[in-house]
């Protein structure tokens, strides 16, 4: 058979009698000679179908302009065949399986004997008859095939004793490399009948190479043929409709040389580039779990006997899985499971484009709950099918992000994932090589901590199935030189080497790997953020609890073996509150460990130190003293100067010497990266080389004086700002420059070293007493606070609390453990009194009892879900007391309601006044509502009207309210209804002097219910807003009737209303009665402008515009 160019849509393609192989051919002979056309062999043999053509076929028919159009139309034909209720109950798999049996086995036969000979065009489904559209489902196999080394044949019916097993067909025994039948065949199959095939003769078919699942192979000698296969179920008849609760019938399996599609004309799924494998696989009735490889032991041991992958994807599952079961021995193998936080990021202010974590109340965080593999799940299922999922994990330096991705992948390892296949950890800071090319392959199996050698297979597998894989990059923030990545161009191919930027573009343009799960962690601050704030989930490490942290104390002595220093451990941290608070970082808690370690082996008068610095000075001063001659200042330099680079891995060469390099290793401050060459190192933590470098400033002779000031980042240059990339730099500045030198920078580089901190101590002087700490921004405020508690120097801390404000306001600025600490601290050292705004910091239950319990603070604002959780907390323990003072200090004023929460919040309020009025034992009103003066409502036009309803239940509580503003800008819109509700409320009211309701739709239906109620106010209000409502003459005669009785009212506004000049009279003519009014702000555009300055000559207290 001969075919001409390829011309036309690939839908007349479709519809053409050409057979697929040839176009296999074709398309190979085309693309490699492309001169003459070549006639086709009629009797094509698979194993030389070239499927790397067939792939750069398919590219091809992508880009065609008519293939979106053919694959519709194929969709529609597939829906038209599989929804026809005379096929109710089959599944797709028998469909498919006995349609493509059938056509295999008839067009091979016509190659045999017809040879050269056309074959008919298939007519489109509307061209065949009714009945013939179940023609080859009804029509069984008339003889017993032989396909080249298989015979096919029916069980009879006829038979009905019990089938012997596969050796006594032949009498002989299977060969260990074949499954034995009862082994695969569940005893109530149908296929216990004994094998009889029925009479007539057989036929021989080269080109069945692919064995369908539900065919099982028998091989014995002296058959005749090499094996005989035996169809599992019956074929259905033409007068019998299965039944729904049939037995499902398997469906064709996948090649064991090529896994993916089952038809002998379509190519291997791994010749084909990341393509998802729904696409190249016939219909299954497996599910995920069966097609992964973690399973519960009872599917393990199934599929132990019919092994679901190629060997050599199965061995290099078991070496992935190995290398991330083994855990690091000692105390680098403490792995203490953290708590994630749902979190988003929005811009930090200004003109910035940086980003920041949303600083939410401690009650609006949504923990993650459930294990880590529940954490991924439900992060999957809002995503769409075959996308790949961005999930971002982030954190400051220091609060276990790295060990959460070591639990990640012990937790795959140890069966616990089942949605994944594999799972691949790259460490970032061993990608970022300038020059470097990468292959999608290298980034996968090179690259990671103890690189794995793959094949091929492995390969293709992984890009069959990106869905079962998850893609973990850690410390994403090393790669913030590659930040333009979302905008460059990357392919689809996998196999082409390019640049990293290119291939994380491909990576997060969906394009590799595409539908993947890619885990990141970073910190939350950077260039990288913008990429980060497009992730499908936001997490935050929210660093380690008061109780997680005993316990990761209690796992670091148990791993050195020395249990018995376990509860002195614990009693001396606890000594030392600021440390304490310091523990919720991971890595604060492990140097505190490392002292403590090597103080109790110096005996039992052992003492934390009050400083991180100290903490630091005390770990690095014994080695210090062991060292090379300026070992550790070298070292300290190379920490700086990376540091400025927002670098924190450094090569061999890098160092002073060998010698330098063999002692910092020695030590454990620097330490081999995972997956780096050998010759690559890195500090090992942030804080310390945030220590390191903030030694290099103490002690360098190459800073400037007047330079000094700007590394503690207070007030930073408009002009080139220091960027404070280590921020731990300013308090351990401090803290080696005002501290004793012989026990902090003599310790670390001896007295004769350390003697240009003397100066530097006196210019930091100068520059911190200059400070007004009242003008300073919150968060500056409290760095300033950590950097005087550093110091340890008396001088300066009291110069910083006497600059201290009476109001404190930390809006919107989170404060951790370490703030919380410090700041009660300078309160009560500061000897007066003070009010505290701690809305929006996230401040935890504990940190907020302790600061407003403490005497000095006399009122304080705080999230109204934070205040009653903290007000049970205290109830539950006892501390009635307490209890009674924080209810005291409490204040709402002023409110703001800008969601739907905040109202609900206080609807929470009132009820708990409500239950404490009806006791017996508690009776009065919370300070908070008794003292509320100003509400403002802002919901915007969608929240607005549903929660007013809720407001007005509860305004009749605060009896005290003077000003009521329903104003907002985006128009709350409560409409006449809800001003109806309103003045139901006017009764209780009594001390209620401004109303605003401005910009709310009222009508003249809303002004006449208005008009009604307001003369219960007539004692108090003082001024009345309806301003840009939908008011006419109806509504401003109803209001000018009214007007007289309100004897207190000074202030009336009834501009851009809808009220013409008879509504406009009206008012004048109300207004001669009311001496007391001192304003009437009217103009409208519907009111002439003649008329309205007529009016205004008649009376001046007329306000236009």
């Amino acid at each position: 058979m001969e075919l001409g160019p390829l011309e036309g849509g690939y839908l007349e393609l479709l519809n053409s009698n050409a057979d697929p192989l040839h176009l296999y051919h074709l398309y190979d002979r085309m693309d490699l000679a492309g001169e003459e056309e070549l006639e086709l062999c009629s009797e094509p043999d698979t194993d030389t179908i070239n499927c790397e053509q067939f792939s750069r076929l398919l590219c091809d028919m992508e880009g065609d302009e008519e293939t979106r159009e053919a694959y519709a139309n194929i969709a529609e034909l597939d829906q038209y065949v599989f929804q026809d209720s005379q096929l109710e109950g089959l599944s797709k798999d028998i469909f498919i399986e006995h349609i493509g049996l059938e056509e295999m086995i008839s067009e091979s036969v016509e190659v045999l004997e017809e040879a050269g000979q056309k074959s008919q065009k298939r007519p489109f489904p509307e061209e065949l008859p009714v009945d013939l559209k179940h023609r080859k489902l009804a029509e069984p196999l008339a003889m017993p095939v032989v396909t080249g080394a298989f015979l096919v044949g029916l069980v009879s019916e006829s038979s009905a004793q019990p089938c012997p097993s596969p050796p006594a067909l032949f009498n002989k025994e299977p060969a260990p490399s074949q499954t034995r039948l009862e082994d695969t065949v569940p005893p109530s199959s149908s296929l216990l009948s004994c094998l009889s095939l029925p009479a007539g003769p057989i036929q021989i078919i080269p080109t069945l190479s692919t064995l369908p699942q539900g065919l099982w192979q028998i091989s014995g000698a002296g058959t005749g043929v090499s094996s005989i296969l035996i169809y599992q179920g019956e074929m259905p008849q033409a007068s019998q409709t299965p039944a729904s609760s049939s037995t499902a019938v398997h469906s064709l399996p996948k090649s064991p040389d090529r896994p993916g599609s089952t038809s002998p004309f379509a190519p291997s799924a791994a010749d084909l580039p990341s393509m998802p494998e729904p696409a190249l696989t016939s219909r299954t009735n497996l599910t995920e779990d069966e097609m992964s490889p973690t399973q519960c032991p009872a599917a393990h041991e199934a599929s132990s006997k019919l092994p679901k992958w190629p060997e050599s994807v199965e061995q290099f599952y078991c070496s992935l899985r190995n290398k991330y079961q083994a855990k690091p021995a000692g105390p680098e193998g403490i792995l203490v499971e953290v708590d994630l936080v749902r979190v988003r990021l929005e811009r930090s202010g200004g003109k910035s484009q940086d980003r920041e974590l949303t600083t939410l109340d401690w009650a609006e965080r949504q923990p993650a709950r459930g294990s880590l593999g529940e954490v991924l799940l439900a992060s999957s299922n809002h995503r769409r099918p075959r996308e790949t999922q961005v999930i971002a994990v982030l954190g400051k330096a220091g609060q276990g992000k790295s060990h959460w991705v070591q639990a990640v992948s012990w937790a795959w390892a140890c069966g616990q994932l089942p949605q994944y296949d594999f799972i691949f950890c790259i460490p970032c800071h061993c990608l970022d090589r300038p020059g470097d090319t990468y292959r999608l392959q290298d980034l996968l199996f090179s690259l990671g901590s103890q690189p794995l050698s793959v094949d091929d297979e492995v390969f293709s597998y992984i890009l069959r199935r990106p869905d079962r894989i998850l893609l973990i990059l850690d410390a994403f923030e090393e790669l913030e030189a590659q930040d333009g990545f979302l905008h460059s161009a990357g392919g689809p191919t996998s196999a082409e080497a390019r640049s990293l930027r290119g291939l994380l573009a491909g990576l997060f343009q969906r394009k590799l790997l595409r539908g993947c799960t890619l885990l990141l962690t970073a910190r939350p601050r950077g260039r990288l953020a913008q990429s980060l704030s497009k992730a499908d989930a936001l997490f935050e490490v929210a660093g380690f609890s008061a109780q997680q942290a005993e316990t990761y104390v209690m796992r670091y002595f148990e791993c050195s073996g020395t249990t018995e220093h376990q509860k002195r451990a614990l009693a001396l941290l606890q000594s030392q509150p600021f440390l304490l608070s310091h523990s919720h970082s991971p890595t604060v808690c492990r140097a505190v460990c490392q002292l403590l370690e090597a103080l109790l082996e110096l005996g039992d008068e052992a003492q934390l130190p009050s400083t991180l610095t100290g903490l630091y000075v005390g770990l690095l001063g014994p080695g210090a003293r062991d060292s090379p001659p300026g070992a550790l200042v070298g070292l300290a330099r190379l920490a700086w100067e990376l540091g400025r680079g927002h670098q924190s891995s450094l090569r061999e060469g890098q160092f002073p010497s060998a010698e330098v390099r063999v002692w910092a290793v020695a030590q454990g401050l620097v330490q081999p990266t995972p997956g780096a060459p050998e010759t690559k190192l890195a500090f090992s933590s942030f804080l310390l080389q945030c220590f390191l470098g903030a030694m290099w400033l103490a002690l360098s002779s190459e800073i400037k004086d007047k330079e000094l000031p700007q590394y503690l980042a207070l007030t930073p240059r408009k002009k080139r700002p220091y960027d404070n990339w280590l921020e731990g730099v300013p308090r351990f500045l401090v803290g080696l420059v005002f501290q004793p030198r012989a026990c902090c920078l003599g310790a670390l580089a001896g007295l004769a070293g350390s003697t240009s901190a003397v100066r530097k101590q006196e210019v930091l002087t100068r520059y911190l007493k200059r400070l007004q700490p009242g003008a300073l921004k919150a968060g500056r405020l409290l760095e300033l606070l950590h950097c005087a508690h550093e110091a340890l120097d008396a001088g300066l801390w009291q110069h910083v609390l006497q600059g201290l404000p009476a109001h404190l306001s930390f809006l919107g600025t989170r404060l951790t453990p370490p703030d919380t600490y410090v700041l009660g601290s300078a309160l009560e050292a500061a000897g007066r009194d003070f009010s505290l705004d701690l809305r929006s910091t996230g401040v935890d239950p504990s940190g907020l009892g302790s600061l407003v319990g403490l005497s000095c603070v006399t009122h304080f604002r705080a999230a109204l879900s934070d205040t009653v959780e903290l007000w049970e907390s205290l109830q539950q323990h006892g501390e009635a007391k307490l209890l009674r003072a924080v209810k005291e200090k409490f204040t709402i004023e002023p409110f703001k309601a800008e969601s739907m929460k905040d109202v609900e919040d206080l609807g929470n309020l009132v009820q708990i006044q409500r239950t404490r009025s009806s006791s017996e034992d508690t009776p009065g009103e919370l300070p908070a509502i008794r003292d509320l003066k100003k509400l403002e409502f802002a919901l915007g036009p969608i929240l607005g009207p549903q929660a007013f309803p809720k407001l007005v239940k509860i305004l009749e509580a605060f009896s005290s309210l003077q000003h009521l503003d329903l104003d907002s800008l985006s128009e709350n819109k409560i409409g006449d209804e809800g001003v109806a509700q309103l003045s139901a409320t006017f009764p209780q009211l009594k001390a209620l002097e401004t109303l605003n309701l401005s910009q709310n739709n009222i009508t003249d239906l809303g002004a006449c219910k208005l008009a009604e109620a307001l003369p219960l106010l007539a004692a108090s209000l003082l001024r009345l807003s309806l301003y840009n409502n939908c008011i006419c003459d109806a509504g401003a005669e109803s209001l000018a009737h009214v007007l007289p009785d309100m004897v207190s009212l000074r202030v009336l506004d009834v501009q851009y209303n809808k009220f013409t000049a008879a509504g406009a009279q009206q008012l004048t003519a109300s207004l001669r009665k009311c001496p007391h009014v001192e304003k009437l702000a009217m103009w409208t555009p519907t009111i002439p402008f003649g008329v309205q300055e007529h009016l205004q000559q008649l009376d001046s207290r007329i306000i236009l515009r």
